[in-house]
């Protein structure tokens, strides 16, 4: 290590901390599941979100899990499976654009292509994903297509705009007039604006447990804006932005991709619930283990999200504002994550 490193790694290890942040948790009442939420009075929190047990929970980052918890519960109170509700879920926010990093309305690339990532498993181990996918708005249920009609986990590019076509899925402009605006206004400063919690939230993540006792996980994206053409994050690669584990439990993560993929964190995540820690401090571990190993993550965020087979779910995040929603038989949350580091200087 050299004496920078080492000076970086004192410095870091001396704001560890800051890792007794609290979770705020937002009580929703019972229909309120739209845009309007994250705007209710929080109130803190010191309790593990766990579902009475042989009831399921749906959990979701970001402010846009709310209504996409909602058409997951849908499924999941009438008996439905974990997988269904998670496709189902975040197919919402991939049909809306106003959630400018999911789907259609998605940030494009720096070329103007809107091309999009996801990943779906159960828990049995069948995954499918798709990568760099363009002007088809569910890539979620393309990939659970790849996942359940041919032998391979991951399509990518033409390959997978041909065969979403070849099983019915039609094509369409994603690019929205005012995704066309924002990326005409990039064009002329070739710069993205910088702050970690509006760019990086890039993605829905979801993870459910039904009352059949399995789980599933969906992660979907536009991913980051203006990103190089053909660039791929850790969305649709299993165990960097996705993992579940029956036996164990489940985890997604969310922001800057490349973290992800360098430590597959979810997979991470999971191990360490394995090893019998809580889904929120294995979050923790994770986001310590990148904080300490990657210098490059100081003004990145990285969020992970994870949920137990017995229905406990927790998160954690490298800096403050990542946010998760939780639902589960009468209850809606919406709840801040803890984090580790002070926000990086502007």
């Amino acid at each position: 290590m050299s004496q920078q490193s080492r000076r970086d790694f004192i410095k870091m290890s001396a704001l560890l901390p800051v890792a007794a942040a609290l979770p705020v948790a937002v009580a929703l009442p019972a229909g309120a599941a739209d845009s309007n939420t994250a705007a209710a009075s929080p109130a803190v929190s010191k309790e593990a979100v766990v579902a009475k047990a042989g009831t399921a929970i749906v959990v979701s980052t970001w402010e846009h899990g709310v209504p996409a918890n909602a058409a997951a519960w849908a499924i999941l109170q009438k008996g439905g499976t974990a997988l269904d509700a998670v496709e189902q879920g975040v197919r919402v926010p991939e049909a809306d654009p106003n959630v400018r990093t999911v789907g259609l309305g998605g940030y494009p690339d720096a070329s103007g292509e809107v091309t999009l990532d996801a990943c779906i498993m159960d828990h049995q181990f069948n995954c499918g994903a798709v990568a760099g996918l363009k002007r088809i708005k569910h890539p979620i249920s393309v990939a659970r297509r790849v996942m359940e009609r041919t032998s391979h986990v991951m399509l990518v590019g033409e390959g997978a705009l041909a065969f979403a076509k070849a099983q019915g899925f039609a094509e369409e402009n994603l690019l929205t007039e005012q995704s066309y605006q924002d990326w005409q206004q990039w064009l002329k400063t070739g710069q993205a604006k910088s702050q970690i919690n509006l760019e990086n939230h890039d993605t829905i993540g979801m993870l459910a447990l039904d009352s059949h006792g399995n789980l599933a996980g969906a992660c979907t994206t536009s991913g980051a804006a203006y990103k190089l053409p053909g660039r791929v994050g850790d969305s649709p690669i299993i165990g960097a932005g996705l993992y579940v584990d029956n036996e164990v439990g489940a985890a997604t993560a969310t922001g800057q991709g490349e973290l992800m993929i360098k430590t597959v964190g979810c997979h991470l995540v999971v191990e360490l619930m394995r090893q019998g820690l809580s889904p929120q401090q294995a979050c923790l571990r994770a986001v310590e283990r990148i904080a300490a190993k990657l210098p490059e993550a100081r003004q990145s965020q990285v969020g992970f999200l994870a949920l137990s087979r017995s229905g406990e779910a927790g998160a954690y995040c490298l800096h403050s504002g990542f946010n998760y929603a939780v639902q589960s038989a009468g209850r809606q949350q919406l709840l801040d994550s803890a984090y580790l580091l002070p926000d990086p200087a502007p």
